[in-house]
């Protein structure tokens, strides 16, 4: 068991074919006690129960900074202590430049970059107090490339925002032996975009990907997991590509 008795928040792990709910589940395959984080606090302990007995779903939006710091107060006063956060929860919007208004920027970067601070700051202290943790933030392809098939700038602004606070906090809490790294997936297989593909972008798409297949939501939860545990043991401020080497160059 790589995660034996190691408790990981996972935030917007409720969706029944996201990334979050497949890592909920591979961490928790692993031994871990695994915290589920949702806007609905119906969906997030049915997605918990889902994982067996002793896991939790709590209600937390990401964007409120009170309600982080109340997910992470629950949780400690379930298990005692926190290991682990995988800041997953996101949105995102198919809109070009001069179609983004006011309210569709803060809309992204907050959940996307303001949420990963707010639970990146709730976690910290308890995880400087036990001299460890690892924190992974989820990125995306779209950082790196400039733009993305259902992002519009605003979130690759944002989810390259994620990777410089990674690095930032990587840099700043080493001392303290937490490890904070950061994922980029490429074109992953979920409830977002899965409904959205057509048969010819699909095979458009999948031209220009090495592995020739788009990524699923497990192989993401299995980055996570390795990230996660004493695999990476001497690994803090990278970014893990999962995207079937569509981006090398």
């Amino acid at each position: 068991m790589l995660l034996d008795n190691k408790t990981i928040i996972v935030t917007g792990a409720a969706s029944p074919r996201g990334i979050g709910k497949a890592t909920a589940r591979t961490l928790a395959a692993h031994g871990a006690r695994v915290v589920i984080l949702d806007l609905r606090r119906e969906d997030a302990e049915a997605a918990a129960a889902e994982l067996g007995t002793d896991h939790l779903g709590l209600a937390c939006d990401v964007t409120d900074r009170d309600a982080c710091v109340a997910a992470v107060r629950a949780t400690l006063e379930r298990y005692g202590r926190i290991d682990g956060l995988v800041n997953n929860a996101g949105v995102t919007q198919p809109v070009r430049t001069m179609d983004i208004s006011g309210r569709d920027f803060d809309t992204i970067v907050d959940v996307n970059l303001r949420g990963t601070l707010y639970m990146s700051q709730a976690v910290l202290p308890a995880m400087k107090e036990q001299r460890g943790g690892s924190i992974v933030c989820m990125s995306s392809v779209s950082a790196q490339r400039g733009g993305g098939i259902f992002g519009g700038p605003h979130y690759s602004a944002a989810k390259a925002g994620v990777l410089g606070l990674a690095k930032a906090m990587a840099r700043e809490f080493g001392a303290d032996h937490i490890r904070i790294n950061s994922i980029t997936p490429g074109l992953i297989q979920t409830g977002i975009t899965g409904d959205k593909l057509t048969h010819d972008m699909r095979e458009e798409i999948i031209k220009g990907i090495p592995l020739g297949r788009l990524g699923d939501a497990a192989d993401v939860a299995n980055a996570c997991l390795f990230l996660l545990s004493d695999l990476s043991s001497y690994l803090t401020g990278i970014t893990l590509d999962v995207n079937g080497g569509m981006l090398i160059h």
